[in-house]
């Protein structure tokens, strides 16, 4: 089928084109202007911004922590549309067949959720798949598993841990690693309560430093497209700037990924000892070409923060709100769900503040990603709010207004004026996502890209313009219209697959042996198990 959207003004950065024309899709593909054919199909854009469809690399929407949340909290998981009853936990509120709906409707065509314990990847990719319309990916988390620890304790080779990693990026269909908060959940279990960089995980001896270089090469000479993912130790802290500021220098020109930098940065200035280094990060971030980061922006509201960092959900059980909370020690990392409201007040205020001097003050919109850290520092449906922020120095100010004056003294925010342009927008959620993750398939309108696009009405209300797409097109299907959906599809989970050495996989095979008394079967699944056609997207490695 031959489809044209016309008239509209097209903004893909990847391939400097912008301004008003046409663009034309054959099937799932971006082609060029046929010469002589008629399009079966014309949308009419006039007036609309047309850009490729969002990617979002850090958005927790499925797994165990995520449904614990929903069962600590179904209140606050307030359905908006039927679901069927084969939804994995229909009985709750925010089903993962709800996230679909809403992401596609904002225009999301890709989201990765960041944080996949090896173990439970079985878990995660049936719940994915029950994500209609989007594609997903997941990152697996390694970095205090028993195994890993052992071996860099054990001064084994690089080649040896590069299988090891290799075995579980593939066995897990992952599209990457992360780390958090590197040996800390180790440590916890032997009772240590904070975790920094050059601390040393008790019965290993080895460091918080040692194990992210350790993983940081090994995602480098893998050519995992994606590189080391990383949850600094401290977060949330008074004082974490030290940590991130540090963490930025053990990059050693390495690519590495920080995840949502907002909640690292806390300096210790004024009175409560709470200020913005927000500024301060954004410089080191800015003269360190080797880093990337997402923001994980803070947004006032009811929300519940969902993380693998046991140890500091566990010291910030104290501040639930509604005060009920779920803490797991589990095997590798665990979990913590601890419902939080960030309110207007003196600590709220510096958080969202430093959250959009970072986005404001890093200079290089290709090494800045649009996140919230859902639902960390707010659902990912605060996204329009967001945008608008961003757009817009006027809606900062307005929101300024009802802030303590105290808190914003002690950040930068009130003397920026930088407003974000749509193609700045445009590479900050569809180019450099796409280019971070080694999808060369999209997050452009190219010829030969995947036909995921989205059509924004332009209007000078910006929130509700990216609220509710004109237009939404995943793989050339028409999905949403005016906000609705129109036809709803399965997406795919897109992985990597390495080959770890075949030695590497015997030793697991021994391990899980002697650990649990299982076969490493148990640990493993076939891609039929994803009750989905074509269920997987593979991508490849870096050469």
């Amino acid at each position: 089928m031959l489809t044209r959207i016309s008239g509209g003004e097209i903004v893909d950065p990847l391939n400097g084109r912008s301004g008003t024309g046409d663009l034309w899709i054959e099937d799932e593909t971006i082609v060029e202007p046929p010469a002589s054919r008629r399009p079966d199909a014309t949308f009419d854009a006039s007036g609309c911004i047309v850009m490729a469809g969002a990617i979002d690399i850090h958005s927790h929407i499925g797994g165990g922590n995520v449904n614990t949340a929903r069962l600590l909290l179904p209140e606050h998981y307030a359905a908006h549309a039927s679901r069927p009853a084969v939804t994995p936990l229909s009985s709750l509120g925010w089903t993962a067949f709800e996230t679909g709906r809403l992401y596609a409707r904002m225009g999301f065509t890709t989201v990765v959720e960041p944080a996949m314990s090896p173990g439970s990847a079985l878990h995660t990719h049936l719940e994915l798949a029950d994500i209609p319309i989007i594609d997903k990916a997941t990152l697996a988390i390694l970095g205090n598993d028993d195994f890993l620890l052992s071996m860099i304790r054990d001064d084994a080779s690089s080649s040896m841990i590069e299988d090891y990693v290799a075995w579980t990026v593939a066995s897990t269909r992952a599209l990457g690693v992360k780390v958090i908060n590197a040996g800390a959940a180790t440590a916890f279990k032997e009772n240590v309560r904070t975790f920094s960089l050059d601390d040393v995980v008790p019965s290993y001896g080895v460091s918080s430093r040692r194990i992210v270089k350790t993983l940081q090469a090994a995602v480098a000479e893998l050519g995992i497209p994606h590189p080391l993912h990383v949850h600094c130790n401290n977060l949330g802290a008074p004082g974490a700037a030290e940590t991130a500021a540090a963490t930025i220098a053990a990059a050693e020109g390495v690519p590495l990924h920080l995840a949502h930098l907002q909640f690292y940065g806390y300096g210790t200035e004024g009175s409560r000892k709470f200020s913005s280094a927000g500024a301060r990060l954004a410089e080191l971030v800015n003269a360190t070409p080797e880093i990337t980061i997402d923001i994980g922006q803070v947004m006032f509201g009811q929300t519940v923060t969902i993380s693998s960092d046991v140890m500091r959900q566990f010291s910030a059980r104290g501040g639930a709100d509604p005060r009920k909370s779920v803490i797991i020690d589990g095997d590798g990392n665990g979990g913590g769900i601890v419902p939080y409201r960030y309110r207007k007040d003196f600590y709220g205020s510096v958080q969202w503040a430093v959250g959009l001097e970072l986005f404001l003050l890093i200079d290089d919109p290709w090494r800045v990603f649009f996140t919230t850290d859902h639902p960390n520092g707010a659902p990912f449906t605060a996204y329009p709010r967001l945008f608008e922020l961003l757009m817009r120095k006027e809606a900062r100010r307005e929101v300024a207004e009802g802030l303590p004056k105290r808190a914003l003294s002690l950040t930068t925010l009130p003397a920026i004026e930088r407003e974000y342009s749509f193609e700045e927008v445009a590479i900050m959620t569809r180019a450099a996502p796409a280019k971070l993750l080694g999808l060369a398939d999209r997050g452009h309108l190219g010829a030969g890209a995947l036909a995921d696009i989205a059509v924004y009405r332009k209007q000078d209300d910006v929130a509700r313009m990216f609220e509710a797409a004109a237009l939404v097109f995943k793989n050339g299907e028409l999905v949403v219209r005016d906000g609705e959906i129109e036809k709803y599809r399965w997406g795919r989970a897109l992985r990597l697959n390495p080959s770890p050495d075949k030695a590497m996989v015997r030793r697991l095979e021994a391990y899980h042996q002697e650990r649990y008394g299982l076969s490493l079967d148990w640990f493993t699944f076939p891609d039929w198990a994803i009750a989905r056609e074509n269920p997987f997207g593979e991508v490849p490695c870096r050469a």
